[in-house]
């Protein structure tokens, strides 16, 4: 069969509706937090993009800043989620969605994104546990906390459903 039409991004779901975003307890956290459907905060994202570009460690490392940071830090930033419920395989994260939580990171972001080979900058934090969340050139999203680094999606989209939802995250590992 040979259609003109280039194929839809997201699959319908029976009666034509498009399905939604977030599953039902994620969209719900985060519209409990304050954001909504073409929530975008561009001029806080840019204080945000120029404070990190601004600043440099003692040792003189610098973190990177790209669209994909700004964009999730315009979308999502300065959000504080708060899941209710049990998770899935682990306890769902508390997070505070402020780049600002990574300052201090620079050096380890660029360490990191060396070993992926991608820049990396910071998102925000796991409030409970003081993981840092960061973000690559990709849109791919991580935690680096006490115990490792973990890769918690592919999207800002997938590692919120991943940290609310309490989904185990897969560890980085070397090899």
């Amino acid at each position: 069969m040979h259609t003109d039409r280039a194929p839809s991004p997201t699959p319908p779901t029976p009666g034509g509706a498009t399905p939604p975003r977030f599953a039902v307890p994620v969209d719900a956290t985060l519209r409990a937090a304050g954001w909504q459907p073409g929530r975008w905060d561009i001029k806080q994202a840019e204080i945000w993009a120029d404070t990190l570009r601004d600043h440099t460690s003692p040792a003189g490392h610098r973190h990177a800043v790209f669209p994909a940071a700004v964009e999730a830090w315009a979308e999502f930033g300065g959000l504080h989620l708060t899941p209710t419920g049990p998770g899935r395989q682990v306890a769902p994260a508390t997070l505070h969605l402020d780049p600002l939580h990574g300052l201090h990171m620079a050096r380890t972001l660029g360490d990191l994104g060396r070993a992926l080979d991608t820049e990396v900058s910071p998102l925000g934090a796991e409030t409970d546990t003081q993981a840092l969340l960061a973000i690559d050139l990709q849109g791919r999203v991580y935690a680096l906390d006490h115990t490792g680094d973990w890769y918690l999606g592919p999207t800002v989209d997938h590692a919120l459903t991943t940290l609310i939802s309490g989904i185990q995250p897969t560890r980085l590992t070397t090899g």
